[in-house]
Order: C-alpha cells, then sequence, then structure tokens
C-alpha cells in the first residue's frame, strides 16, 4: 500500500510501499477513500522539517537542553548517534481520513466490515485506528465531506469549551478551514457570529454562510472594527482559530470581549498575556485541547476504552459523531471549500502547495479505486531485490520501534547476521525501518513469517507484555531466539517461557547487553581470582518517566523493576558468579502509596556476596546514568557510565577513559550470531535468564507492595 511521510531533517516527503496493517483486538482497519491535508498543523511540521538545525534548536529549545544534558552524561558521539537518527526518520502525515471498514478486532463491537467511517488515520491506502476514534458515515455523506469531519471536531471542541447559548456572538478569528467550518457550527447553534481574517476571500466565505466578516487588512485595529459590528456591546466568546507567534490576537480578543466573556484558543498564538486585558473585565481564557475529552489518553487512544456517556457526554470520537450528523442535516457543509484534489501519488506536489504562496483553502488527497481481490491489501512487501540468504543466521525481526532502529539492528548488521525479514503490527515502521536497515522483506504478517523454514532466527523488540508470547511462539516454532529484556512480566508468562525452553538444540538470549561492555568485562576479569565474597554497588539515575507511559503500566511494561532494573539484578548476578539467594527491596513513599522508581534492592549470593542497586527515578538528567563499585580483598574497582573505569589497589588495571561510552550492545548482539552460526553454546546460560527474570519479577512485586524480602 501506499504511504506518505515525512522526514523530519529535511522536511522532504516520501511515498513508500508499506505492508497493510492488521487489526489487533481494538481497532479497525480501513480502507482510504478521501483524506485531507490539515494544512495548519502540517504547514507547521512541513515547515520544521525545512528548517536548518539552528531553527530547529530556537523552536524546541527544551530538546537543545536534553541534548546538552545528553553530551554531558554519555558523551559527544552517542549524543550525536541518537540526534542524527531522530532526524532520519520518517513520521506519517495526516489525521483527516475516511473510508470502508476491511477488517475489525475481536474487542470491536459498534462496527462490522463493510462500514463507512471517519477516522483520525494519516494518509495512506489503509490505515489502522482505534474504534474510539472511528465514527461511522451517515449514507447523504459523501466521503470528501466526511474526511473534514476531525477538523470540524476541533472548532466543535473550542466552541463546547465556550458554552454559547442561543443568541450570543461569536468572534471566529482565522478564517481557515477549521475557522470557516466553526464558522458554520456557531451558526447552527442559534449565534450570531463574526469571522475576522486577512483574506478577502476567506472573509466572503464566512459571510455566505451568514457571519458578519471583518477583514483584518493592514492598518485595521480588529477590535475597533468588532465593537463597530457590536454597538460597542463586545462579545461573548472569542474562539481563536488561527496560526502565529504573535500574543496580538489574544490581546485584540480581551479588548473585543465584553465584561466576564470567554475567549478559547483553537489555533496556536503567542501567550504574553496582559493581566490588566483580563483583569478588569474577568475574562475566561482557556486552551482547547484537538477533537475533545479522550485525546492523548493512551487508554482512550489505544486500548479503545470509551468514556461513559453518562459522565463525559462528548468525547473525540462522539464529537466526530455529532459533526457528521450535522452534515447529513445541511448544518454544515465542508465541499465548498475544497480549492484542490491532487491523487495520492501526486502528494508532494500538495505539500509544495502547502508550503508555497498560492492561495489554497481545504485539500483532498484522492485514492485510486481497487480492483477484484484488492491488489493493494499485500500484507509482505519487498524493500530490497537479491536471493534470499541461506544457511545459518537468517532473521527474522519483530517490532520496528525506536531502540531496535538506532542500536540493536545495526549491531546485528555489524554482526554479519543476514537480516531477511521484519515485522511491525502497523506495517509502516517496518518499512521504514526495515529499509533502512537492509532488510529484505517488511510485513504485517508475522505468524507467517514464524514458518518461514529459512529463517532459522527470531528477534524481539516489542513492548515487554508481549515478549513471553512471541519467545514461546518462536521456539515452538523451531528458531533460535534473541528478546529484549525483560524475558516475561509475570510468573506466569516465565513459567510458560520457561516450559518451552528445554530444548538445547535452540538459543534463547536476553539482551542483558551490560555483561558484555568493555569495561565490565575487564572488572570481571580483574575480580576472577578472589576468595573472598564480593560487595557490588550498583546506582541507577533513571529519570523521571510520566505515569501514563506504557513502561509504567504494569499491564503492559511490567513497571520500571522488571522493565529496566533487571538490567542490574543480570550485572550483579553475573559479577558475583554465583546464584541469588535472597532478595530485599524497600521503596520511597508518596501520601503513603509505594513508588516503584525510587527502590533499593539489597541482593544476597549463594556464596556469601553482596549487591545493592540503587534504581532512582528522582535524580537530575545531568548527572550520569549508572556508576558500578565493586569492593574485595582491599581493592576497589568504579565504572562511570561506561565511559571511565578507575582501579584501587590493583595492580595492571589502569584508568581508562574510551572517547565513546559502550554498554556492550554490539559485542552482544556479535556472540548470539557466533553461536546461532557455529552451533555454539548461549551467549548467557539460561539458567541464569530464567534466575535474573525470575528474581526481577519478584523484587517488582515486593516494591509494588511497598517492599519486603524474598
Amino acid at each position: 500500500m501506499i504511504q506518505l511521510l515525512q522526514s523530519l531533517g529535511d522536511g522532504t516527503t516520501h511515498l513508500i510501499d508499506a505492508p497493510v496493517p492488521a487489526a489487533s483486538a481494538p481497532t479497525l482497519v480501513v480502507e482510504t477513500r478521501a483524506s485531507v491535508i490539515s494544512a495548519g498543523t502540517e504547514r507547521m511540521l512541513v515547515d520544521f522539517g525545512k528548517a536548518n538545525l539552528l531553527e530547529k534548536a530556537r523552536r524546541q529549545p527544551e530538546k537543545v537542553r536534553q541534548v546538552v544534558d545528553k553530551i554531558g552524561t554519555d558523551g559527544l558521539l552517542p549524543t550525536l548517534s541518537a540526534v542524527r537518527s531522530k532526524l532520519d526518520s520518517l513520521i506519517p502525515l495526516g489525521y483527516c481520513h475516511a473510508g470502508v471498514v476491511m477488517e475489525k478486532g475481536s474487542r470491536v463491537d459498534a462496527f462490522t466490515v463493510g462500514d463507512r467511517v471517519v477516522t483520525n488515520g494519516p494518509h495512506a491506502e489503509y490505515v489502522r485506528v482505534v474504534h474510539t476514534l472511528a465514527a461511522r458515515i451517515p449514507a447523504s455523506v459523501p466521503f470528501e465531506s466526511a474526511a473534514f469531519t476531525p477538523l470540524a471536531a476541533i472548532g466543535l471542541q473550542g466552541l463546547r469549551l465556550a458554552n454559547p447559548t442561543l443568541g450570543e456572538t461569536v468572534v471566529v478569528y482565522g478564517l481557515g478551514v477549521i475557522g470557516l467550518l466553526t464558522v458554520q457550527l456557531a451558526r447552527a447553534a442559534g449565534c450570531r457570529v463574526i469571522g475576522i481574517d486577512r483574506d478577502a476571500s476567506r472573509v466572503s466565505f464566512a459571510e455566505q454562510w451568514g457571519a458578519k466578516g471583518v477583514l483584518a487588512s493592514e492598518g485595521v485595529d480588529v477590535a475597533e472594527a468588532v465593537s463597530g459590528v457590536t454597538g460597542g456591546d463586545g462579545v461573548d466568546i472569542v474562539l481563536l482559530t488561527l496560526a502565529t507567534e504573535s500574543s496580538d490576537p489574544i490581546h485584540a480578543a480581551a479588548t473585543m470581549a465584553r465584561k466576564r466573556g470567554r475567549i478559547v484558543l483553537v489555533g496556536v498564538a503567542g501567550l504574553a498575556l496582559r493581566r490588566d486585558d483580563f483583569y478588569r473585565k474577568e475574562l475566561s481564557f482557556q486552551v482547547s485541547c484537538s477533537y475533545g475529552p479522550g485525546r492523548y489518553d493512551p487508554t482512550h487512544e489505544e486500548k479503545g476504552v470509551d468514556y461513559p456517556a453518562a459522565f463525559v457526554r462528548w468525547t473525540e470520537g462522539r464529537n466526530f459523531e455529532a459533526v457528521l450528523q450535522l452534515m447529513a442535516e445541511g448544518g454544515v457543509d465542508p465541499m465548498p471549500l475544497i480549492s484542490h484534489r491532487f491523487a495520492i501519488a501526486d502528494a508532494a506536489q500538495a505539500y509544495e502547495l502547502v508550503s508555497g504562496r498560492e492561495p489554497s483553502l481545504g485539500i483532498v488527497l484522492t485514492y485510486p479505486p481497487k480492483e477484484n481481490g484488492h491488489p493493494a491489501r499485500a500484507r509482505t512487501v519487498a524493500l530490497r531485490a537479491g536471493e534470499r540468504a541461506q544457511g545459518r543466521g537468517v532473521v527474522g525481526w519483530i517490532g520496528a520501534g525506536n531502540f531496535a532502529s538506532r542500536m540493536l539492528i545495526p549491531a546485528f548488521v555489524k554482526a554479519g547476521a543476514h537480516l531477511e525479514t521484519i515485522a511491525s503490527a502497523g506495517g509502516v515502521s517496518a518499512s521504514t525501518v526495515g529499509a533502512k536497515g537492509g532488510f529484505r522483506h517488511a510485513t504485517t504478517d508475522t505468524a507467517a513469517m514464524l514458518t518461514e523454514p529459512a529463517i532459522d532466527t527470531i528477534v524481539i523488540t516489542t513492548r515487554h507484555d508481549s515478549h513471553a508470547d512471541w519467545v514461546t511462539a518462536a521456539l515452538g516454532a523451531g528458531k533460535h531466539v534473541f528478546v529484549e529484556k525483560p524475558l516475561a512480566v509475570t510468573m506466569p508468562d516465565l513459567d510458560r517461557v520457561r516450559s518451552s525452553s528445554d530444548d538445547a538444540a535452540r538459543i534463547l538470549c536476553v539482551g542483558f547487553n551490560r555483561r558484555f561492555a568493555p569495561m565490565v568485562l575487564e572488572a570481571k576479569r580483574a575480580i576472577v581470582a578472589r576468595r573472598e565474597p564480593l560487595a557490588v554497588s550498583i546506582l541507577v539515575n533513571a529519570g523521571e518517566i510520566p505515569q501514563d507511559h506504557w513502561t509504567q503500566d504494569r499491564n503492559v511494561g511490567g513497571g520500571r523493576i522488571v522493565g529496566e532494573a533487571c538490567h542490574f539484578i543480570d550485572l550483579a548476578r553475573y559479577l558475583v558468579g554465583s546464584s541469588i539467594a535472597s532478595l530485599d527491596v524497600r521503596t520511597a513513599r508518596r501520601d503513603g502509596h509505594p513508588l516503584e522508581d525510587i527502590a533499593l534492592l539489597q541482593i544476597g549470593f549463594e556464596d556469601g556476596s553482596l549487591a545493592t542497586v540503587q534504581y532512582l527515578a528522582n535524580g537530575s538528567r545531568s548527572f550520569p546514568k549508572e556508576r558500578i563499585e565493586l569492593f574485595f580483598e582491599r581493592k576497589t574497582i568504579r565504572i562511570d557510565n561506561y565511559r571511565k573505569l578507575s582501579a584501587w589497589g590493583i595492580g595492571g588495571l589502569a584508568t581508562r577513559w574510551p572517547r565513546a561510552q559502550d554498554k556492550g550492545h554490539a559485542a552482544l548482539a556479535a556472540a548470539f550470531v557466533n553461536a546461532v552460526r557455529s552451533g555454539g553454546k548461549a551467549p548467557i546460560p539460561l539458567a541464569e535468564l530464567l534466575e535474573v527474570s525470575e528474581w526481577s519479577i519478584r523484587a517488582a512485586e515486593l516494591a509494588v507492595s511497598g517492599g519486603g524480602t524474598a
């Protein structure tokens, strides 16, 4: 299928061939009939992409601070690599989409195959969307009109926040597509409407729908002009539907509003508010969030959990439905706003128009008709020519996220792995990451990839809750498996993996890369001959992650101890070289509740050694992330963030300070690939993988319960 993407590095648009997505439990797969370019939002994205590095930095100063902090902790080269990887990425464009349901997930009851629907999907021949962000199109509404629904819903949400009543006067300041749709919505609500814009043709559009127009030409005081229209009474509501860096529109809105008037920012404007503007009139000011409640809530937008209508009457999906009903009744008509149509194959020309000076308004992208059999619905696409690799170490890859793209795939390429097929549920990331990494195919049919005889090795870099499922499926298919940590997030999942991993002919490896960091290997060689217990201290300045991030969700990410601190439980296990015998966990508390990501783990080992892992999310990001200290036989070794190794009392082990940080990813990948090809032993003994995984899950359970001993 055709998918439209944009480069963050230079702003260019790309049409790629991607596999058709597969429906997950809460989603629909929709075959596209029309999509609309959101000129304001998408122009900002394209302009940002085209900006040079200095301009990008000026627009995102918080990102610059993050880069500076990362240079200080990780070093220049790893930071440059991360920045280049980000700028090399391609992002989907578009969020105004209409089409026909072709497939639905097991938890979707409100839609059936064949339904005509509006979604917030991108510009692509097929899209996968959660069912809470779809709405059925009435029979009388054509696809092109319906595709404007998300834009109209943005205006509708702003109007709802203003809470207009019959007969009130509403100013719509900025008459782009969203503004002109908002004019129609406000008129449908029984309001008197005044439309303001610098473009006379757009003002004329507003007047055709019954608004009073004000042309904001140079030298015109728009607040004074509105005062003339209202006889000096002021307006009840001002909806700012423009895009500008200036704060002048906010000042003008406050000036034209009556006492206790309401101002809602629907678009983008400078927010240098003047206190007197709002103080004297007791004005209210609010910023509207896209299409309505549910926006940016992962539970609603990713898991498909809807809010009860009795408590949240107008969600983003229900706002879609309201707009479509108005279209069916004739209260809103987007068709006159269409200024251009482009075939999806000519999308680059459409974006040149958006970025240029030629007047445009509603730009519709059209899609080629599908023949019988739907040839565009391929679940696997070729990324490069060439014959399939033969022999051992032919890789099928599941998951195409940032870590896989930036770190792990290059490590496997360097190790000489044969990269055959990469799979992702959505398809787009598989195509973009796969093409960059050198894979021959991209697919959304992961099950079929697992049965491919030529592929003998599976690498898994998906979200944590799926690891155990994919590991057991891949082992059951007779494949060698490399899975990013964690191996499992629950004990039942770990038991399933344990029962599937008893075939010595198949290698199972977990991405515990720190064992393979050069400085860790040096430290291990220095302590291997010790005769007394080892004391290990590991400090992890993990950094704060928002509570709504998927890694914090125990059902998805397993929480931060299972999801990340397992690295350091494994590292301690490796350095000591003895089985774990006991574990004590203590957590910080806030309002009586344990904080899993501010935790102290004390680990006892069978040989009498001891390790302490301080996993802390409340430190400065400018402070180095990891420090490892080893104490034994009146000797000490310290590793600072894998950038410096220091030793005291150990002859022949000098201080090392290499140019680049190395956490062992490449060495682990090489060890795994070599083991697969040679038929040798697994890089990490299976018993240790299972042991560390079990103790990590126990540690997380203790942390959640407030601490304790196991």
